[in-house]
């Protein structure tokens, strides 16, 4: 017994002094992709409707794309919360400039306060990624890509999410035309001036294509078509112009209207 008289401290007893970790994320990614192209004289913003975590589809109709005005369009991918509660104040932010000024913002302007609202909250930011597409003052399409922080330009094309390597790649092919070269004696290309049913079949290829390789894109495509006001629309709503199970119909002015026209075209995706 006194060979023991102190016993040894066990093992579990023993004190450590290493670190005890506290980790608070408060982030998710919902999954989903997003994509704007912009035209002559028209913009096109799509974004698929899956709303997923890990492996988990927690609803198969999440809205991702936003009608801000007759002439913006605001797509938000990333962590579907802070992408409804950033959509929710910049419409009130909207909301006051057009009571403040009688007339509603301009896109250019909209891309702007977007990049001051991220920018302001750099320190905890909303963990979205967003594109805004529209009709300049000029009567032009734009699109305007954003980082989380705030950091943006205008560009032809841009597509954000969980496929945008699969996607941004085709489009920079189809849209910059990289890797491409016109034949001798043609006019060279010029990124921003393909015909609406063009863009239309580079959206549906873009998605279709997503769909297939990609487990947390699917379920349904929403297409947000803004056009300048006088613009034709028999290219869009032209017999034979929509495919097979394309469903569209043309959303109501917000307020007096200028004159632009927003369509809404909807398809069906993968579901599995």
């Amino acid at each position: 017994m006194a060979l023991y008289h102190n016993a040894p401290m066990a093992h579990s007893q023993e004190p450590t002094a290493a670190p005890i970790e506290h980790r608070f994320n408060p982030y998710s990614d919902n999954g989903g992709s997003i994509l704007a192209i912009s035209g002559k004289d028209f913009s096109v913003i799509a974004g698929d409707t899956r709303q997923s975590e890990g492996y988990n589809i927690q609803t198969r109709y999440a809205r991702k794309v936003w009608q801000l005005t007759d002439k913006a369009v605001l797509a938000t991918n990333g962590f579907a919360a802070d992408g409804n509660n950033f959509v929710k104040r910049v419409k009130q932010r909207l909301e006051w400039y057009e009571h403040a000024h009688h007339k509603p913002m301009g896109l250019k302007s909209i891309a702007r306060m977007i990049q001051t609202m991220l920018y302001g909250k750099r320190f905890f930011p909303y963990y979205v990624y967003n594109i805004l597409g529209g009709i300049e003052e000029d009567g032009s399409g734009a699109v305007y890509s954003f980082d989380p922080v705030g950091s943006y330009e205008r560009e032809a094309c841009r597509a954000a999410g969980a496929a945008q390597s699969l996607i941004q790649p085709f489009l920079d092919n189809q849209i910059y035309f990289k890797n491409q070269q016109p034949e001798p004696g043609s006019q060279p290309f010029i990124p921003g001036n393909l015909p609406l049913a063009t863009v239309l079949s580079l959206v549906v290829d873009s998605f279709t294509s997503a769909t297939e390789r990609h487990i947390e894109v699917g379920d349904g495509m929403e297409i947000y078509i803004v056009m300048n006001k006088g613009r034709t629309t028999d290219d869009l709503l032209g017999e034979g112009k929509l495919q097979k199970g394309m469903q569209i119909e043309e959303l109501g002015a917000l307020g007096e209207g200028s004159g632009e026209r927003t369509f809404l075209v909807r398809q069906a995706l993968k579901r599995d």
